[in-house]
């Protein structure tokens, strides 16, 4: 794992991971480290935040935004939780089966398959991203192919044809497979390169070179090379900030020439380049069609070969064939083999000056211990003897879970006993920050644990219903982080449970009533016995449609999956329960009714009071995300992101501001704990939290 902040590489030991449906569990024999983009991001991790800005602006203008809306403290406190996050490494790995899952056909256990698996004894991979290697490819060969693969995309999008002139500017590894590569496809070849050891490579490979340390004019040659009428086309391999590789290759194009570009360099182009010889350029995205989909990916939808003919899978097995054949070699390319064991000291010599290129990491054989390799439970300190109630464990570890749960549970005196994670990566990251006795990639065993009375539920969304039930059958109290459920169906199953356990305490994370700002709104409203008009804004920000919170049967949509705290708020302030509801999307076109993002919704509450909320995703980032007017008895009350406060009628109430946004996690989960300890009613009565989630999903439902 590299840490984003220091660039500090660890070896650490984690839980082995759970395998899903559709994916394969595989013990790891072989990893190749990525030269280019691994030394990317532990030069990244290393530079200074200065550098780290230069480097994402993007990243900067967001993190703007957000100070604009949430303040400094607030902005801080997410830019040091995202670069405190460590990332897993590795995207080159070759194993063996160890258990398929569910629903994975044409692997059995015992298979040696390539991936896209991390460094790591065990991993996890969904099925789409292996590919079984031939028996007359070795391991050390193999763990080459997804990296192939990356070249292989890029001559792809190039598509050459026999006999035409194509120049390969940077011959690292990616480099020199894509000079075989294009070998393969009967095309002349020229390596451009500093270094000459990678130079004779490409030789040895077929292709003729330009030696840039010697000074050799890469026009020149190139212009003998084609015969005066200048290359067909120009694959970039190489990592620079400079803008030359990409102005080089203009000038050594013919016209209508092609560039593709697979590194990653300065993109500051001259039209006036491109313009004349009408030059296609075209960016190379990774492994091939396939690559980002998540339905592809992670849903295991392949895409049809009639209509798609080389998608990631095909592109490694294509890679796999050449190896077979003998077509592509990769032996003289291996520079480095170090035992995973010593993995740091291998990404010491990726940042040294010291020359490498292939770079190997070797596993203990596959038929080691499997009660070792396998453990899903990994200790990080003393469990407790005797814990007292509110002993805690946690079902997700995601960036909400390790910022705002975590350490509000801390902060409330928590026993925090187990992180239970798919992976085990965040699991042991935040396992360590906030003094978890273990971390763990089984739930079963979580649910089991006679220690623990509760559980805290910090998964998607589509999980919640099943794991709220699993806990509750199980005996222990539950906090899930909203939505409780995304269809009213499981709200009913809930329902039920609920109220056979009268004992059993279940909160859902609606903290927003919980904000210190509210409770002055509430306690303020609480004097007017008049009905109350409620214009709640939300300015939630444009999200992808094919994000996950998107899709109704994982996120349930925004309205549901998000909606539900702004539906929650009101019915706290009103006091009184919701009587009718309505939801009207924004527009009927195309460009606003992609999803149901952009909607008013209306709540009739018994005592005559209304709300409703905007939810918008087409407003300015640097608008507040929230904003509530409360209007009632000639009095106007306005809360701002939950930092500013007005009052306008109110007898000894004007304004009250807070130096940073407060939410009100921490005492939400404060109530709730406390509710444990004592035995006493749980904060959010079980009635108003069902009524709430009924109404969230009904009015999802009514946007379609």
């Amino acid at each position: 794992m590299q840490n984003l902040r220091t660039g500090a590489t660890e070896v650490a030991e984690l839980p082995a991971p759970r395998v899903g449906a559709g994916q394969l569990l595989l013990r790891t024999t072989r990893t190749l480290v990525s030269a280019g983009t691994e030394r990317m991001l532990v030069e990244f991790g290393k530079a200074n935040l200065i550098d780290k800005a230069r480097q994402q602006p993007d990243k900067v203008r967001q993190v703007l935004d957000k100070l604009r809306t949430d303040g400094l403290l607030t902005t801080l406190d997410a830019v040091q939780s995202k670069l405190d996050q460590p990332i897993a490494l590795g995207y080159c790995n070759v194993g063996v089966v160890a258990e398929p899952g569910r629903g994975v056909e044409g692997f059995a256990v015992g298979d040696r398959v390539v991936s896209n698996g991390k460094h790591a004894e065990v991993v996890c991979v969904p099925k789409n991203l292996c590919a079984r290697i031939p028996d007359a490819v070795p391991d050390d060969q193999a763990a080459f192919t997804v990296v192939a693969a990356v070249g292989l995309q890029s001559i792809r999008l190039m598509n050459p044809t026999l006999g035409e002139c194509v120049v390969v500017t940077g011959l690292g590894v990616i480099g020199l497979l894509a000079v075989q590569l294009l070998r393969a496809h009967g095309c002349r070849v020229l390596g451009v390169d500093f270094d000459s050891a990678r130079l004779a490579m490409a030789r040895q490979f077929g292709a003729e070179t330009v030696d840039l340390s010697r000074g050799e004019d890469p026009l020149a040659v190139a212009a003998a090379f084609s015969r005066g009428r200048g290359v067909d086309g120009v694959i970039i391999a190489a990592a620079t900030k400079s803008n030359e590789p990409v102005s080089q290759a203009a000038h050594l194009c013919r016209k209508r020439g092609r560039i593709v570009l697979v590194g990653v360099t300065g993109l500051d182009l001259s039209r006036a380049d491109f313009y004349e010889k009408e030059l296609s350029f075209q960016v190379s995205c990774s492994y091939g069609p396939g690559r980002y989909d998540a339905a592809y990916e992670e849903g295991g939808q392949d895409y049809p070969v009639g209509f798609v003919r080389w998608t990631e899978q095909r592109n490694f097995e294509a890679v796999l064939d050449l190896m077979a054949a003998g077509a592509l070699e990769v032996a003289p390319m291996i520079s480095h083999r170090f035992a995973f064991e010593e993995a740091e000291a291998a990404y010491a010599l990726l940042d040294s000056d010291a020359p490498s290129l292939g770079i190997l990491l070797t596993y203990s054989a596959p038929q080691q211990a499997a009660e070792t390799l396998m453990r899903r439970t990994v200790s990080l300190g003393g469990l407790p003897a005797a814990p007292a109630r509110a002993c805690v464990g946690f079902v997700g570890a995601g960036n909400y879970a390790g910022r705002m749960l975590m350490p509000a549970f801390k902060a409330a005196g928590a026993t925090l006993h187990t992180v239970v994670t798919t992976g085990g990566v965040n699991g042991l990251h935040y396992g360590r920050k906030f003094g978890f006795a273990q971390v763990s990639t089984d739930l079963d065993a979580l649910l089991a644990d006679a220690t623990v009375d509760t559980v805290v539920i910090a998964t998607r969304h589509d999980s919640h219903a099943r794991l709220v039930l699993q806990t509750l059958l199980a005996g222990k109290h539950v906090f899930v982080e909203k939505p409780l459920c995304l269809n009213l169906h499981d709200l009913t199953k809930i329902e039920v449970a609920l109220a056979t356990r009268p004992a059993q305490r279940l909160m859902v994370g609606f903290n927003r009533r919980f904000a210190p700002q509210v409770v002055r709104m509430k306690t303020l409203l609480e004097t007017v016995a008049e009905p109350k008009s409620f214009v709640m804004t939300v300015n939630a920000g444009a999200i992808p449609p094919d994000h996950w919170t998107q899709d109704k049967d994982i996120g349930g949509g925004r309205i549901v999956g998000e909606g539900c705290h702004f539906v929650d708020l009101l019915r706290h302030l009103a006091g009184a329960p919701i009587v009718a509801h309505s939801a009207v999307a924004l527009g009927r076109n195309a460009a606003l009714s992609v999803t149901a993002d952009k909607a008013m919704l209306t709540l009739q509450f018994e005592d005559g009071s209304v709300g409703t909320i905007h939810y918008l995703a087409n407003g300015h980032k640097a608008f507040p995300k929230e904003r509530l007017e409360v209007f009632c008895s000639g009095r106007v009350l306005q809360l701002d992101n939950f930092i500013k406060l007005k009052g306008w009628g109110w007898k000894g109430f004007t304004k009250r501001n807070l130096w940073q946004q407060d939410k009100g996690v921490q005492a939400c989960v404060q109530g709730f704990l406390d509710a444990i300890r004592s035995g006493g009613a749980a904060p959010l009565s079980p009635e108003e939290l069902i009524e709430v989630s009924r109404v969230s999903i009904e009015l999802g439902e009514a946007l379609g």
